[in-house]
């Protein structure tokens, strides 16, 4: 455990503070009146109010659209079901600059419902809940409908058989079920929109902001530092309560049920009620997902002189972006593969050594009913490598600016800078994935390799090794996805000669101009393609396809 948490507390924690620190601190004595200060701001309780309600009824919005799809992968067996799981799942790993500009292209000036009706929702709230709608679906789809293809529907029929009807049946019986997985889903959403940044950003324009939007515009933009501060505070306070009521509801989903085989409960819809909300659950993907990245591609193609690859082909000038960039934006291409791949090596590193130690028994003292001291540091260590999910990744960014500045950690000039950002973000997804399968692997059987002579090296080869290669695969590919995309902290440190995908994609949608609109949908298309193949290939490998993400 030693190293996850000295790389947390080196490239998380000490830049957070220290960002808190230089807000809050005046002559070296804390000024915590300035929080109520701040706070009593009219222009920062509107963010604050405005943060919060647009997360609700993003919230509210997504599982409306998404229990019935969760329903229909959970119960029904039609072909093409697995592929369609992965074309629902593309939109959760890809960057919110795509999906940003993706939304922007159906939704904005000149966008495909403009050219059509005349209609434009770009920089009003129903842009940025659609948006979020389409980049959290699979949130609820893949977290409850995972619980929900493993309850027997048998429990359900019987309530039936005593004279329930349908819905009370499912109201008494099903939901009680579900509703940890519900919950759990649901509290994810909201983390996830309550820190939004890029969505809104691109399609709020300034009548809009959340709190990790004005955290940026303060820092970066105004050089407020107190006012960052504690909007920095407030956030994470925000999504400390939001990650503990989550643990407790992860904990009430793993309390007893009567769990069966996902293959035992699917079947080919029957009557024109169950094919009806087939139908249904089709017709929202296709407008809600297949449509903004469709559209998407075809504004990349559709270029001066006709359908073409005329915006693809500038990406391999920087004269063509109009002095944007200081080099070719096509070179953004290569490194944000480059960063990726050195994040995904480290997020695989730490993640795994975190995963490892998150193995640790911590089951209940029989005589008191309370974890041990070990089970409870274990469950406190768990919830902090979800807070990077949450936490205002500018302050992180900014962060690393102000203290990774002197030796022996003099980083700024580095380009190992923007791969430790990215890997922050990925190292939640590898231990997600990596913790489930190492706390089913049976302890006997690395004691029977080491009572046969085996090091633990080696024990952790022959018998460790073959037990998660998969999830190791499916860890890589979803660390490689997200840092691939990873935009908030890289904003701050990408070098101007060496952008990523997502820092290029911003700053040409921060310019007038058909050709740098044109080669913004280009840029959005490759970054797209790369993150669906991942998820694609991720989708053939893994097993398991319950629980949890």
């Amino acid at each position: 455990m030693a190293v996850p948490v000295a790389f947390f507390a080196l490239f998380f924690a000490y830049p957070v503070a220290a960002i808190v620190g230089r807000g809050l601190k005046d002559a070296g004595r804390w000024q915590f009146g300035r929080i109520g200060e701040v706070l009593g701001r009219p222009e920062i309780l509107d963010v604050l109010w405005f943060t919060t309600w647009q997360a609700l009824a993003s919230t509210a919005l997504t599982l409306i659209l998404a229990l019935p799809g969760a329903y229909v992968f959970a119960r029904f067996d039609f072909p093409g079901k697995q592929l369609l799981r992965a074309v629902v799942t593309v939109p959760f790993v890809l960057p919110t600059v795509v999906v940003g500009t993706a939304f922007l292209a159906l939704l904005g000036r000149g966008g495909f419902l403009d050219e059509l009706w005349g209609v434009r929702l770009d920089t009003t709230v129903w842009a940025i809940l659609l948006a979020h709608v389409f980049f959290n679906y699979a949130v609820v789809v893949r977290t409850v409908g995972g619980l929900w293809s493993q309850l027997d529907p048998r429990q359900e029929e019987a309530a039936r058989v005593l004279g329930a009807g349908r819905f009370a049946a499912w109201r008494r019986v099903t939901l009680p079920a579900l509703a940890p997985a519900v919950a759990a889903a649901a509290l994810m959403v909201f983390l996830f929109t309550f820190t939004s940044f890029g969505v809104v950003q691109i399609l709020g324009g300034p009548a809009y902001s959340t709190l990790e939007v004005e955290i940026y515009r303060q820092t970066a933009q105004l050089l407020d530092l107190p006012t960052a501060a504690v909007l920095t505070l407030v956030q994470f306070a925000a999504v400390g309560a939001i990650l503990a009521v989550h643990a407790w509801t992860v904990r009430r989903r793993e309390t007893a049920l009567k769990l069966v085989d996902p293959e035992q409960t699917a079947r080919r819809p029957r009557g024109a009620g169950q094919w009806a909300m087939l139908g249904g659950v089709l017709l929202t993907v296709l407008l809600l997902i297949l449509l903004p990245l469709g559209v998407l591609v075809e504004r990349s193609l559709d270029g001066p002189g006709g359908y073409g690859f005329a915006f693809y082909r500038a990406l391999q000038s920087a004269d063509a972006s109009g002095s944007t960039f200081l080099v070719p934006p096509l070179e953004a291409v290569w490194n944000s593969l480059q960063y990726a791949l050195v994040a995904t090596l480290i997020a695989l590193f730490v993640g795994g050594l975190a995963a490892a130690a998150l193995t640790i028994p911590h089951s209940r003292l029989p005589s008191s009913g309370r974890y041990p001291l070990a089970g409870r540091l274990v469950r406190g260590f768990d919830a902090l490598l979800m807070l990077p999910l949450g936490v205002s990744a500018v302050t992180v960014g900014f962060g690393f600016l102000i203290t990774l500045d002197k030796p022996p950690l003099d980083l700024r000039t580095s380009w190992i800078l923007v791969p430790l950002a990215q890997a922050l973000v990925g190292v939640p997804f590898v231990v997600r994935t990596m913790l489930p399968v190492l706390r089913a692997v049976d302890g006997r059987l690395r004691e029977a390799a080491a009572v046969l002579g085996a090091s633990p090296l080696r024990a952790w080869r022959e018998v460790d090794l073959p037990l998660v290669r998969r999830a190791l695969l499916v860890a890589a590919g979803f660390a490689f996805a997200v840092s691939l995309g990873e935009f908030g902290a890289t904003v701050f440190i990408a070098r101007p000669d060496n952008p990523t995908l997502p820092v290029a994609v911003a700053r040409l949608l921060g310019r007038s101009g058909e050709l740098n609109y044109g080669q913004a949908m280009a840029l959005s298309t490759i970054l797209m393609l790369v993150c669906a193949v991942s998820l694609l290939l991720l989708e053939r490998i893994r097993t398991d396809r319950s629980g949890e993400f």
